[in-house]
Order: structure tokens, then sequence, then C-alpha cells
């Protein structure tokens, strides 16, 4: 008899934005994931008999929906800002604070969740620039809640999928940059079909806190699920 695969049912946030989004498109085509619940300011555009959306404005408080968040074994947490034309003070809530509202919510009403962050390239606690600082205590924060696992995931520059909505449009313009980034760098360059393989296979993984950086991620998602 084969190995009985366990159920896997997935919170993911900004499926609005194109990270999100690509993750979201990820996780409907896996035959690796059972359940999704979204949840968003705004619809996300999908239905699927496996996605289950829920539209909530404040993600400061987390209070009137917390029954709605259980029993749940993972989160793709997808959302976030841009640093650029953005003051350090606005930045730090939406980056700092939302994140770890969303993920202590989580922590206490999934004992066995494994919580994915999407950080970014570049991210150092240490660093000279101010987003670096944030988004490094971000992680390392994140490592110090009671989940069973948490990811930080470093991305650079990601390839879109095809039928995204989200995607920015300048992407249209640069993807044929990729194969020549990737060749160079493949920490700096991954598909985003590869991001949310990458998501979906830290599930068959027990007890681990790792960051990862692109090539990692790379190395990731082809791992035989």
């Amino acid at each position: 008899m084969g190995k009985t695969r366990s159920v896997n049912k997935v919170i993911i946030t900004g499926t609005t934005g194109m990270v999100g989004e690509g993750v979201l498109i990820c996780c409907l085509n896996s035959p690796e994931i059972d359940a999704i619940l979204v949840i968003n300011r705004k619809p996300c555009g999908y239905t699927h008999p496996k996605l289950k959306e829920i539209i909530h404005q404040d993600f400061f408080n987390f209070a009137p929906i917390e029954h709605e968040l259980s029993g749940y074994n993972a989160c793709f947490f997808c959302l976030g800002i841009s640093s650029v034309g953005v003051a350090k003070e606005p930045y730090y809530k939406m980056t700092y604070t939302l994140t770890m509202h969303v993920a202590e919510t989580l922590s206490r009403l999934n004992q066995n969740m494994t919580f994915c962050y999407v950080s970014g390239s570049g991210t150092n606690p240490n660093g000279k620039l101010s987003w670096q600082k944030v988004k490094g205590k971000t992680e390392n924060d994140l490592m110090q809640l009671p989940f069973a696992q948490v990811y930080n995931l470093r991305p650079g520059f990601i390839k879109p999928i095809k039928a995204q909505k989200y995607a920015h449009t300048f992407y249209k313009f640069i993807n044929w940059l990729f194969p020549i980034g990737r060749a160079v760098s493949k920490n700096g360059f991954c598909t985003m079909q590869e991001l949310g393989e990458a998501m979906i296979n830290t599930l068959s993984h027990h007890n681990e806190r790792r960051v990862l950086e692109g090539s990692e991620i790379i190395k990731l998602a082809k791992e035989p699920s």
C-alpha cells in the first residue's frame, strides 16, 4: 500500500497581488492541497470547489473572523507593500505590525501550522537600509512564534504565470531578461510556479525553521511530492 497523504488546508493572504495570486493558482492546481481559505479586502476574482474567500477590511483586528481561522495546517503569507515612496512608520506598520498580528493569531488557533512568509532578496536585520531591517526583524520574530514550522522565503525577480490577472504590466516588457538573469544568478531569479511549489513542498517537511534564498526556493520546488 502507498503512503497515506496528509490533508492540507491552507490560508493564503494577498491574493489580489501578483505573488499571492500566483501562489493561489499553484495551490488550486495542486493535488496536494485540499482546501484553501483566502482573506482579502476585496474579491480575488477566483472560484473553485476547494476555495473559500473571506472579505475582511481590518487586518489589524481578526477578532470578528477568528472562528473561521482554525483547522488549517498552513499559511502562505503573501501580503506586503513596496518600500518605494513609503515613509518609515507606515512601512513598519504594514510590514511588521500587520504580519505579526496575523501570525500571532494563527499560531494561537492552529498548533500544527506551517507558516511561509514571502520576504525578499536582500533582507538583512543588520542591513544598512530601513526595509532590510524591518523585513529582517519580521523574519526573526516569526521564527519565535509557536508554529510547527516557519519558512522565510527571499525571492528576487519573480517571473509570473501567464494566466495571472494581477501581474505588473511591466513584466511583459522585461520577461526576456529572465533567462539571462537566471544564468547569472539563481538566487535573484525564480518563477512564480517554483515559488508556489516550494511553499507546497514545505508541508512534507517537519519541525523546520529556515530562511530560503532564491536557489533554495528552486531546489525545494523540485522535490517530489
